[in-house]
């Protein structure tokens, strides 16, 4: 084996066996053969990554040379066994194990090729390699190709060094090696920019703004020097003196570097050649870090900016105004936080200074801060106090030279490149870190660990710069954590209580003084809001500023005497007191006058009505909040507590007026409606109730003696108080609704909903695309009228945009060949003298035209012409048909002569119509055996097959065209003879003596003419397509995207910039482990049923599937197997969604930019002659292409950071395998998608093996990866908070632009509407009212997973209702839209230096993107919404991934509701904005919870009722009986409750967009496909986890799956899911409408009241059935039984550790109280408080039955227990004698069962005969003792600690099973019965895919597996 002296002796490991084993346990890694020879460079142990570009380079050169490939392995080999040479590191002892196989394997194998042996053949390889790729390529390679180059050959240098002896390395090698250095420090993998590459540069490094850009960055001559410092041995003494030395830099950023410490790839003090090729080796790629990737990201953002400042042309010098632009955008949040702290910013400049210099280097040092801060961004305020200090001394090196206190000599020597991470980032990322372990995965209390937002607070006060100090003190308390009725309803109230009840009577004197007390009212609401401060912010007085902590004492003190005051005043005030009002008179002596009250409630007043001052002139609260003079500071003092987020968010006059008035009129109805349906009603009959004297209980009455029988009055106005409440939310989406859909008509929405729509306005398309989507050009202002000139090049633009957006929809197979040839514009200029419209509208014009001519009778040309030209279509059909056949024949033509006749013919028509004698030349009943013969004669020319051998294309065509020309003068023309006979004479004359015939020499050549056959099939379209053109395409989804595209151009948008001037944009999606590609064995594998996802979608997209068919078949292509299946799986893919569909709608974006480019640059004959007609080999075009490519370089980044890829790389695991796979085609094939990825490496430090965490970002190369920045982080980013945030954060910082697009990776995109985002971006700049700008576009989305299922069809129209009207109503006029997830835009800069695009902290900010919305607008931010651009969004379609999405939203609010965001919106917004911002966000769900909770205090009241007898007493009194106030009040909350709210919306927008016909028609087949039995059952998974949430926290990350989901749920999978959240409360709700249907008669003729039951009833058949109802073969038999069996099997498997809760009942309850295992002592009170509900059945029941014999003693209840208490300790007896007993002792057991079964019976006789127990009993008993166990089973739970100390937990798991065998058996049975009935299961194939149905799929042999044998395949 070679070595580094050439013999097989010195292998080092062959001598050096490992001594020791891994501390940990060793991986296995599965290593492929050696068909896969690029393995051992990809999969390298991480503790060996440096070894990998020897690897990758052996693999590069192997088929050229592989003697010197394996000498490259060798190296790499004995690198590893150098750097671990006791195989220590996970994986490096099967790494090293497989590479010594394939070493020992090819040192036989592998020959010399160049010379005899090794040192020769490496010397030889090397120069030639140089010679023939490095020296020869500089000028003729790309520098991405000059970079590899470059790195094989640095590799080959240190392989040769190596094996080579140093004496025996000739000076010319070496030469080359130095030249090969100094080439590589300028090729380098590049990202956008190659800023150090000489020879072929790209042509965005010729673009001037990024000249100027670089220029401006590398003014650094006026700069000190930074200075490097080391020891050197003296020669004499050997003492060491200090020597130091000039470091060089290249710009500013360089310099900041080297004075900071900043990562980078510039390692100083390298520079012999040596160290270089070592210091390539240990990075491959030169790893460039943060400096090179923030240079990158400054020059990109100066170069965007200027560019829009200047006019193209060549200059070098930036404009002062773009980097004062660019330095004002980043640093206005750190002015901010300076002055809110009163600090003065270190943002400043010297007199007589170069400004732009210095603006530029603390624009870059900020950058430099933030690009390697990590987790850090999430805190914006702690980068200010970072940028404050490292400015300042900035500023001190460059000014100053001296400390601002002490004096201190600032420094400018050189620092190590991790300086500024190890001394600055790591100390606090370590307090993120210790913090993230104390929240313990969610499970402890908020208060118990400080998060995100609490340590970026700590940087809201002064304090920080006295406590923290810098450099920072690490014992600062930073570093350590310390353990520590409305007024409006009661006036209401008052007025209905008054004897008429009439709301005139509010003008009474005794009523108006009795509405007086409302003040009272409020001043006692003032002080619980004071108290409820105080008690909820104690936790957090310990960092509260002292004033804050007096202002809330002097608010409680001052809320405590207008308590005292008020009420006194009131009281003094009355002219007759009784009782405890002269009491409190009496304190005030003589003081009766009543104006003295009045006087008090205007000095109460006082503050509430400056506030509505200041309410009504926003722009001077604003001011005042933004202010930090301390004497505006000390008056905002009082009105709200001071915050540096929050102030001035306060929208202008025209905004405030507009949601005001919408909140006005809303409240008016809602108040109205209260007053005379909920309580005005109601005031009469509570009257009566309370005079009236009930003594006849039916129960053991606690209190008998209290008055007014207020137990009554509460069970009755209960429930309607909460509706009270509730309905708000009822009247918001009423209101919403209607103003949303008013506000859509004005945005001109669903103006052209079908085609036939579009077909009518279509040509004022190209004008209306001309206007918006084009840019305005001074030529076209000049022009005032539209000549023809301007219309036709409006349509060549237009042309080229609309073929390039049909032609997409063909290569995604929406559309067939002939479907893309009707819907195309013709692109090149042609001689056609009228507009060519595209073929669908002239469709069937010809043919008519023809009957039309041949049926004519009259004489007059001008009758027949009016009538042709009385349809503008067909009369350019016709004229275009005229004059492109002419061409065509003209073009055909050889022969002189022929072309002849055709021109005379030509000229007879011409002259014929012009002289109006056209009918008198021609015959128009030739016509049509013309058009016969010219559909043949098209037909033959389009034709590309042979019929068969002696088949004779040319031979063909030119007897149908003699036949053409026959027809024509002989049939048609009069006098066509003639013309055949002049020209025969002529030809005579001319003495042409052959004997040839007419039209037998054409050019068959012209054929194979692209343009030119073109124009054939066009003209053959116009001909043969007779049917209506309203049914092309024929396919929905394109059908769609043709009538948005087409509507949005006449939709408000601002006009489209050129693309120079536009705002950069970037795209980022995050992306974990989800699907990328599938893979061929997961689109045949098969269901249960016998699906495949592969058949599953070509019965769901039938045409699509046969768009593909034909695609892939096309000979044109010559595609083989492998690219068939490879197109196979991306068809399937493109279909779900999947990261590969999101990438490809992406990456329209910069096809859109480089069709853009086009249009604006090129010239008109460009434009005309088409943008696919430039041939990429043609120099001028190829140029051009450059330019385009170079524009969309400087405009468009797309990063998809793939946080796990450095992990699928490495794994072994099938699936991500496939998917690092899949993304690494990804990048290959779209060369402009960057991949960001977190990678992890084992570094030995001291002998101890430590991970390194990095965050990476690469590109694809030619077959791999390549690297372009490496940054280290301080530890795993991941760790701190939730993954998403975390993952979009760690890649934030290799995103480019101005603008920030946030994409999930389940959403598509389309390019027509990637063609609209530079209008969509110029909103970001668009002036508004108030002086503000967007800082978050919101747009709208598209829901392409309706078509799969009804449960699909309903989410996507819930979905689409949202993202359309109700976000439209949100943003304008409400004002509160906020960032609901993607895909909105973000304004970039705004956000970064603000916290970024989302939240992170761990479980508060479970909804991470709603959050970023919260922080934009608490910091100022302005959000809009915008639908003239759609994005595709997948949802998730299968009934148990719509409810964990559900769960995980319901979660989220929950949380947020707990959040201090929501808490600060709330006390920051006005009254009218804080109304919105509540019932659009977290209202809804407490809303919905209220609805619940009606239902249940409803029904608990009237049990309370009709148990205790009261009831019945009431309904004796007439005047009671004969009112139904309670039923009318209820009926609200039964249309929230059937889930009528979240239809109105959908049905405005349907019907805005679809016609309210079509709206009308969904409604009714959602109603009967039970979708309100849908958005009951969501209800109820909303309410539930929402309460959870609430009540003990822990809310968690549910992942949904996106996956095709039609298969069969178990029965066992949807109990575990729902028998919490559904089936128990179900089951709680039956027992209560049963119990209530049998002990009471109230209203039982109150049709309204019968509907309010049935709408309970309702709502508890959807909780117990619904996910059974839309369960795929829900109710098919076999599966049924299966199910059953399934069931029983996990109902008896034991639990324990490390059984999953899916194979064990045992293990899924107890992960089911995980919530109860962390909640505090306030959660179990509650808990168990609650579970005290369930002893009312028991306690009411018992004295109902007949062996009580009327009895109403206690005792009764006493006994009742006793018979529990006995039940229970039977069935105790029972479990523990099967334990003990059921194996040894059988007989003894069955003793003693049989004993307790006699005891049993002897019982029940005495029972029945004795005590009077009669049957009615026993099932009373039931419904009497089953509520009473569950309850103790609850509590059992809440207490679980205790239980398990006294020994009692296994009983309540036993009861808690028999409990859960009880449920199951109950929910299942009607289920069994159903399926026993054949046709139930039909009906539900039916209600599940009537949407497929509908479009003749054939979902029932889906379902069934029977597959349709004779399918095309490949």
């Amino acid at each position: 084996m070679a070595s580094s002296s050439g013999t097989k002796d010195d292998v080092g490991p062959s001598r050096t066996p490992s001594r020791r084993l891994s501390k940990v346990p060793t991986r296995l890694v599965d290593f492929p053969g050696d068909e896969n020879p690029a393995v051992d460079s990809e999969v390298v142990p991480s503790s060996l990554a440096s070894i990998a570009p020897i690897l990758r380079v052996a693999n590069e050169i192997q088929k050229e040379n592989e003697r010197v490939a394996y000498l490259c392995r060798f190296l790499a080999f004995e690198k590893a066994h150098l750097m671990d040479p006791n195989s220590s590191g996970r994986g490096v002892r099967q790494f090293k194990t497989f590479l010594l196989h394939k070493l020992e394997k090819e040192e036989e194998e592998t020959k010399h090729k160049l010379a005899r042996n090794d040192p020769k053949e490496i010397l030889l390889y090397y120069q030639q390699y140089y010679d023939k790729n490095v020296r020869e390529g500089e000028y003729t390679k790309k520098p991405e190709e000059m970079a590899r180059v470059c790195q094989i050959a640095t590799v080959l240098y240190e392989v040769l060094k190596t094996v080579v002896p140093s004496n025996q390395i000739d000076s010319e090698t070496k030469r080359i090696a130095e030249e090969v250095v100094k080439k590589r420090d300028q090729y380098a993998h590049y990202n956008i920019l190659p800023l150090y590459a000489v020879g072929v540069k790209p042509a965005i490094m010729e673009l001037s703004e990024i000249k100027a850009a670089l220029h401006a960055l590398r003014n650094v001559d006026n700069l000190p020097k930074p200075r490097i410092r080391f020891p050197v041995t003296g020669p004499d003494d050997h003492t060491t003196v200090p020597t130091e030395r000039v470091r060089p830099v290249n710009d500013i950023l360089d310099w900041l570097s080297a004075i900071f410490g900043f990562q980078s790839s510039d390692f100083f003090g390298k520079e012999t050649l040596e160290s270089n090729c070592i210091l390539v080796l240990n990075s491959w790629d030169m790893k460039k870090g943060n400096v090179e990737n923030q240079r990158e990201h400054l020059i990109l953002l100066l170069a965007n900016i200027d560019g829009r400042r200047r006019n193209s042309g060549d200059y070098t010098q930036l404009a002062n105004s773009t980097v004062k632009q660019l330095g004002d955008k980043i640093f206005k949040n750190y002015r901010s936080w300076c002055k809110y702290l009163h600090r003065e910013s270190n943002f400043r400049f010297q007199r007589d200074t170069e400004n732009q210099q210095l603006q530029l280097i603390f624009i870059a040092l900020y950058l430099l801060i933030w690009g390697e801060a990590s987790n850090i961004r999430f805190m914006p305020e702690c980068l200010c106090y970072i940028f404050h200090h490292m400015a300042n001394e900035v500023y001190g090196i460059l000014y100053s030279n001296a400390g601002p206190v002490i004096g201190e000599t600032y420094q400018n020597e050189a620092r190590h490149e991790e300086y500024f991470l190890s001394n600055v980032i790591t100390p606090i990322f370590k307090v993120l870190y210790k913090e993230a372990k104390r929240n313990k995965g969610g499970k402890a209390s908020h208060t118990s660990w400080r998060n995100y937002d609490d340590l970026n607070e700590y940087f809201w006060s002064d304090k920080c710069f006295s406590s923290l100090g810098w450099p920072m003190n690490p014992k600062s308390d930073f570093f350590r954590h310390s353990d520590a009725t409305p007024p409006a309803d009661e006036a209401m109230f008052i007025v209905a209580w008054s004897p008429s009840g009439s709301i005139l009577n509010f003008f009474d004197a005794d009523v108006f003084r009795s509405v007086l007390t409302i003040f009272i009212t409020s001043a006692f609401l003032n002080f619980l809001q004071a108290t409820l401060d105080i008690v909820l912010s104690f936790n957090a007085w310990k960092s509260l500023k002292i004033t804050q902590i007096v202002r809330y004492l002097l608010k409680f003190v001052m809320a405590a005497f207008w308590v005292v005051v008020l009420p006194i005043c009131y009281f003094s005030s009355l002219q007759n007191p009784t009782g405890l009002v002269r009491f409190f008179s009496s304190w005030v002596g003589d003081w009766s006058d009543q104006s003295f009250y009045n006087y008090a409630v205007a000095l109460y007043l006082l503050p509430n009505m400056l506030a509505a001052v200041v309410f009504v002139l926003p722009p001077l609260r604003r001011t005042m909040e933004r202010s930090n003079y301390r004497v505006v500071t000390l008056l905002m003092w009082w009105a709200q507590p001071k915050l540096y987020v929050g102030r001035g968010m306060h929208e202008d006059m025209f905004s405030l007026l507009k949601y005001t008035l919408f909140w006005i009129m809303l409240l008016i109805s809602k108040l109205a409606f209260s007053y005379f349906v909920e309580i005005s009603p109601l005031v009469e009959p509570t009257k009566v109730i309370l005079e009236i004297s009930i003594d006849n209980y039916q129960w053991h009455e606690f209190f008998p003696n209290v008055t007014h029988n207020i137990g009554v009055v509460i069970a009755i106005w209960a429930p309607i108080v909460l509706v009270y409440f509730m309905d708000a939310q009822i009247w918001y989406a009423i209101f919403s609704t209607l103003f949303g859909g008013i506000r859509g008509a004005f945005s001109h929405l669903g103006e052209i909903r079908t085609l036939g729509m579009l077909r009518s306005r279509f040509e004022s398309v190209p004008s209306a695309f001309s206007e918006r989507l084009m840019p305005a050009l001074d030529k076209d202002a000049k022009e005032k009228d539209e000549d023809s000139s301007v219309v036709r090049k409006n349509i060549a633009n237009f042309s080229q945009v609309w073929n390039h957006f049909i032609n997409s929809m063909r290569e995604e197979d929406l559309i067939s060949n002939r479907d893309r040839n009707l819907l195309l514009v013709p692109s090149r200029s042609s001689n056609v003298s009228i507009i060519q419209w595209p073929p669908f509208l002239l469709a069937s014009k010809i043919p008519i035209a023809l009957d039309m001519a041949k049926d004519f009778k009259g004489k007059d040309d001008e009758d027949l012409f009016r009538k042709i030209r009385a349809d503008d279509y067909m009369y350019s059909a016709v004229i275009e048909c005229y004059e492109t056949l002419r061409d065509i024949i003209n073009g055909l033509l050889e022969d002189e002569a022929d072309k002849m006749i055709v021109k005379k013919i030509c000229f007879e028509v011409d002259e014929s119509i012009e002289k109006q004698e056209f009918l008198n030349h021609f015959r128009m009943s030739g016509l049509p055996s013309l058009s016969e013969r010219l559909e043949k004669f098209l037909t033959l020319l389009l034709s590309d097959e042979e019929e068969s051998e002696n088949y004779q294309p040319e031979t063909a065509i030119i007897n149908v065209l003699q036949d053409i020309m026959e027809i024509i003068t002989q049939d048609v023309m009069v006098n066509g003879h003639e013309i055949l006979e002049s020209v025969h004479r002529q030809n005579l004359n001319a003495q042409n003596v052959k004997k040839e015939q007419r039209f037998e020499k054409i050019n068959i050549y012209l054929t194979e003419d692209k343009s030119w056959k073109e124009k054939v099939v066009r003209l053959h379209l116009l001909l043969t397509v007779k049917e209506s053109a309203i049914n092309v395409p024929q396919n929905l989804e394109a059908r769609r995207r043709i009538t948005f595209f087409a509507n949005s151009l006449f939709m408000n948008m601002p006009r489209a910039p050129e693309v120079r001037n536009m705002l950069s944009f970037s795209v980022l999606t995050p992306y974990y482990k989800e699907e990328v590609l599938y893979t061929e064995e997961e689109l045949n594998k098969e269901n249960e049923d016998g699906i495949s996802t592969l058949f599953y979608l070509q019965k769901i997209y039938p045409d699509e599937w046969t768009n593909f068919i034909n695609r892939i078949h096309d000979p044109k292509n010559e595609l083989s197997d492998k690219d068939k299946s490879d197109l196979l799986r991306q068809w399937v893919s493109y279909r779900g969604q999947t990261l590969s569909r999101t990438v490809r709608g992406m990456m329209y974006y910069r096809k859109a930019l480089e069709l853009q480019c086009f249009l604006e640059l090129a010239g008109d004959n460009a434009i005309f002659g088409g943008f696919q007609t430039l041939e990429s080999n043609d120099k001028d075009d190829k140029v051009f292409r450059d330019r385009a490519q170079a524009m969309a370089d400087l405009k468009f980044t797309y990063v998809v950071s793939c946080q796990v890829y450095g992990a699928q790389k490495q794994s072994k695991d099938p699936r991500d395998k496939s998917c690092y796979n899949s993304i690494l085609k990804l990048m290959t094939t779209e060369k402009s998608l960057r991949v960001a990825y977190i990678d992890t490496r084992e570094d030995t430090v001291n002998e101890r093996t430590q991970k390194v965490h990095y965050s990476v970002l690469i590109k694809g190369g030619e077959t791999l990866d390549e690297e372009i920045y490496r940054i280290k982080l301080p530890g795993p980013p991941t760790e701190i908070g939730e993954g998403k945030p975390e993952n979009q954060n760690h890649a934030i910082i290799f995103t480019r632009g101005e603008a920030l697009q946030t994409i999930d990776m389940n959403q598509d995109n389309y390019f027509e509407e990637a063609f609209k985002m530079r209008n969509v971006l110029e909103e970001l700049s668009k002036n508004r009212r108030g002086a503000r700008k967007p800082t978050i576009l919101g747009l709208r989305e598209h829901i392409f997973t309706g078509s799969v299922s009804s449960l699909a069809w309903f989410m996507s129209n819930q979905e689409t209702s949202f993202v359309t009207i109700g976000q439209r109503i949100l943003a304008n006029p409400l004002r509160v839209r906020f960032h609901y997830g993607h895909p909105d835009i973000f304004d970039r800069i705004f956000h970064i230096t603000r916290g970024g695009i989302s939240k992170a902290s761990r479980i508060i900010n479970l909804s991470e993107d709603i959050f970023a919305g919260y922080n934009s607008t608490l910091r100022g931010g302005f959000i809009t919404h915008h639908e003239y651009i759609q994005v595709g969004k997948g949802r998730d379609v299968g009934m148990n991934q719509i409810s964990l999405f559900e769960a995980k939203v319901a979660s989220g609010n929950g949380e947020q509701t707990l959040s201090r965001d929501v808490y600060r919106l709330g006390r920051r917004f006005d009254f009218y904005r804080m109304l919105s911002f509540y019932f659009t966000t977290v209202g809804f769900y407490f809303s919905s919870m209220v609805t619940v909770l009606t239902v249940y205090l409803f029904l608990y009241g009237r049990l309370y009722m009709v148990m205790s007898g009261i009831e019945k007493e009431i309904l004796e009194n007439p005047t009671i009986h004969q009112s139904k106030a309670l039923e009318e009040a209820l009926a609200t909350q039964s249309v929230f409750q059937l889930g009528l709210l979240l239809v109105l919306p959908m049905v405005m927008e349907i019907g805005l967009e679809k016609g309210f016909r079509t709206a009308l028609g969904d409604l009714i087949i959602m109603l009967l496909q039970m979708a309100s039995v849908f958005f009951t059952f969501q209800l109820g998974t909303k309410v539930h986890y929402y309460g959870r949430t609430i009540l003990h926290g822990g809310s968690k990350y549910r992942a949904t799956g996106r996956g095709f989901v039609v298969f069969h749920a178990k029965f066992a999978d949807n109990y575990r899911l729902y028998s919490r959240s559904h089936f128990v409360k179900g089951l709680e709700l039956s027992i209560l409408l049963i119990v209530y249907e049998v002990y009471g008669e109230s209203y039982r003729s109150s049709r309204l009241y019968l509907f309010i039951t049935f709408s309970m009833w309702f709502l508890v058949a959807s909780w117990l059935f619904a996910p059974f109802v839309f369960n795929p073969s829900g109710f098919d038999w076999q599966k049924t039984v299966d199910d059953w069996t399934d069931w029983k099997r996990w109902m008896g498997n034991r639990g324990g550790i490390g059984i999953s809760p899916d194979k064990s009942w045992e293990s899924w309850w107890d992960e089911e109280q995980e919530h109860l295992k962390h909640t505090n002592i306030r959660g179990r009170v509650l808990e168990i408080l609650l579970a005290f509900r369930f002893f009312i059945y028991q306690y009411g029941i018992v004295y109902h039955l007949d062996i009580a014999h009327h009895s109403k003693s206690f005792l009764v209840y006493g006994l009742s227990w006793g018979v529990m208490v006995t039940a229970l300790l039977v069935l105790k007896m029972v479990s523990m004698g099967r334990r003990r007993f059921g194996t040894d002792f059988q007989l003894m057991f069955r003793i003693l069962k049989a004993l307790l079964f006699l005891g049993f019976m002897s019982v029940m006789t005495v029972l029945f005969v004795v005590c009077g127990l009669t049957i009615s009993d026993l099932f009373a008993a039931i419904l009497a003792f089953l509520p009473t166990g569950w309850a103790i089973i609850l509590i059992g739970q809440a207490s679980r600690v205790l239980l398990k100390h006294i020994g009692l937990w296994e009983s309540i798991k036993e009861l808690a099973r028999a409990y859960e065998y009880i449920m199951g058996l109950i929910i299942f049975m009607p289920t069994a019965i159903l399926s026993w009935f054949p046709f139930v299961s039909e009906f539900q194939t039916r209600l599940l895919f009537n949407q497929a149905f509908s479009r003749g799929l054939q979902i029932s042999m889906i379902l069934a597996g029977r597959k349709d044998k004779t399918e095309k395949t490949l």
